[in-house]
């Protein structure tokens, strides 16, 4: 049986075809999983903990993927002047749920916004906009104007870590659409991947459970480096084998 990969949803803005507020998540995240073995099950943006804990409950891992800026004061600052959108209902949605799998010890993949959750949850913080606060970074923020695929900057991946493992070298060139990246790390993870300005771009968990985190979109390059499907399917496979 293929296992069911949890994706909350963030909210799509009103749509004429929708007439109000949806729960969304892009087809991009959806398709990888799927071409990696497993089936997609988007959750709800909802405020009721029971609707989460139904679907929950039948999810065997737990896929945080790209979007809006987390709230500051989830990791105890105050917003900065070019802190981006933020949606609570979906910080409390996510939060709550991830909160759980890390619990649990349920394989977790985080992308872009996802690694920062996970650093947040583990109570790390974030650079609330790099090029406003990171004053040696480069441009990480390549969106919108450029291709999502676009190669923007190299990564250094450390020797002993899970994405050294699955890409086989310690070098990967990786796409940037973000404006935020994890600044404090949290207790418990350790980092895995940097850019060469320093920016934190991938981080791991530091227990037995499979806990993994990236800055980049590795779902937009699959058609052009295999080894991203590999980040995919060597967590669909911890998912596989995953029990409560």
């Amino acid at each position: 049986m293929e296992p069911l990969i949890g994706i909350p949803c963030s909210m799509q803005e009103p749509q004429d075809e929708l007439g109000s507020e949806a729960s969304a998540a892009p087809q991009s995240y959806l398709r990888a999983v799927e071409l990696a073995g497993a089936v997609p099950v988007l959750i709800p943006i909802t405020q009721k903990e029971t609707t989460l804990r139904a679907i929950y409950r039948h999810i065997h891992g737990l896929l945080l993927v790209g979007g809006v800026d987390i709230q500051p004061r989830r990791y105890h600052e105050q917003p900065h002047p070019a802190l981006g959108k933020t949606d609570p209902k979906r910080d409390w949605a996510e939060f709550t749920v991830a909160s759980w799998a890390l619990a649990d010890g349920m394989p977790v993949l985080g992308i872009c916004r996802g690694i920062q959750v996970l650093n947040v949850i583990f109570g790390g913080t974030l650079w609330q906009d790099i090029g406003a606060q990171a004053s040696d970074a480069v441009e990480h923020n390549f969106h919108p104007g450029y291709a999502y695929n676009r190669l923007s900057h190299s990564l250094h991946l450390e020797r002993d870590s899970r994405l050294a493992e699955i890409f086989g070298d310690l070098e990967i060139q990786v796409n940037s659409l973000h404006h935020q990246a994890v600044k404090e790390v949290g207790k418990g993870l350790r980092v895995t991947a940097r850019a060469p300005d320093g920016i934190v771009e991938g981080l791991e968990g530091s227990d037995t459970a499979w806990v993994a985190g990236v800055q980049w979109h590795p779902e937009w390059l699959l058609e052009d480096d295999p080894r991203m499907k590999g980040l995919f399917e060597t967590f669909l496979v911890k998912c596989s084998g995953y029990r409560r």
